[in-house]
């Protein structure tokens, strides 16, 4: 169970690492076993490499010795992301999420280039992908996944491609662990093999979702379908409004988590509207 977290501002935009420390720790104690910072959720794209940095910091030095800390080194530039590794990895990363280029949309060869660059910058630390087209506009193909099987330290995926029967074949072809990154799909993922997931819902309902885990791994399906219904309408409020990062923010300021809900243009800030179903939501559920 990982959570990909949100990375806390002050008012006024300026990275607030109390804030990111008293996060992580809250999440933890909430039952996440680990955590994904600088991520798309984390609003990677409008942070510094130096944000980053100290942003990783402040989470190991929080967490670190209770919960694996996965740091986000994925853009489209590979020489950016062979920086961001060595950076992570020179500062403690446990992991690393890398997510497939995008927007300049590289043929395989390109993606397969990418991630032999930035595994061979991190050394012996294991890699993650980040498998996500709907925001990349570039998905794996079956024939990249055979040729990062081969890659020791590339050791699991996130998937958000939202094909379960692709991610069977993944899982029946290949040695990569496979997460859930689409909330609404966790449990369908679970049923099919994933390991775990990385969740943006997680900031809320990390309890939930480890409970979730464990029921697939015993079993118990009937608990785990009683656990992903009672979260229905806590995923549509945080998934199914706007984006991510955005929701997230807003539901952890709303239970005192974060001193602001402050997220960094383009994205805007959650609406009254967004707010209050979000509000409903925990309370709902939390009742």
């Amino acid at each position: 169970m990982l959570t990909a977290m949100v990375t806390p501002f002050t008012d006024d935009g300026a990275l607030d690492l109390d804030g990111a420390q008293k996060l992580a720790s809250h999440l933890v104690d909430a039952g996440n076993d680990g955590l994904v910072v600088s991520g798309t959720t984390g609003e990677s794209p409008t942070t510094t490499g130096e944000e980053d940095g100290r942003l990783l910091a402040a989470v190991l030095e929080a967490v670190g010795d209770r919960a694996t800390v996965v740091a986000g080194v994925g853009t489209n530039d590979t020489r950016h992301s062979v920086e961001l590794a060595q950076a992570a990895t020179a500062i403690g990363a446990h992991g690393l999420l890398l997510v497939t280029p995008y927007y300049s949309k590289p043929p395989q060869a390109g993606i397969i280039g990418h991630v032999d660059a930035v595994i061979a910058a991190a050394g012996d630390v294991p890699v993650m992908l980040y498998d996500i087209p709907g925001r990349t506009g570039t998905e794996l193909s079956r024939e990249t996944y055979l040729a990062m099987n081969d890659r020791p330290t590339v050791t699991a995926v996130k998937d958000a491609v939202g094909d379960l029967h692709r991610g069977a074949w993944i899982l029946d072809n290949t040695d990569l662990a496979l997460y859930s990154g689409d909330d609404v799909l966790n449990l369908g993922w679970l049923a099919v093999g994933a390991a775990g997931v990385v969740s943006v819902v997680g900031h809320v309902a990390a309890a939930q979702y480890k409970a979730m885990v464990e029921a697939v791994d015993a079993g118990d399906l009937a608990t785990a379908r009683r656990i992903d219904r009672d979260l229905i309408g806590l995923v549509a409020a945080l998934m199914g409004q706007t984006q991510g990062a955005i929701a997230a923010k807003a539901a952890v300021h709303e239970l005192g988590l974060i001193s602001s809900p402050r997220v960094r243009l383009p994205l805007s800030q959650a609406t009254d509207q967004q707010v209050a179903v979000i509000r409903a939501a925990i309370k709902d559920y939390s009742a």
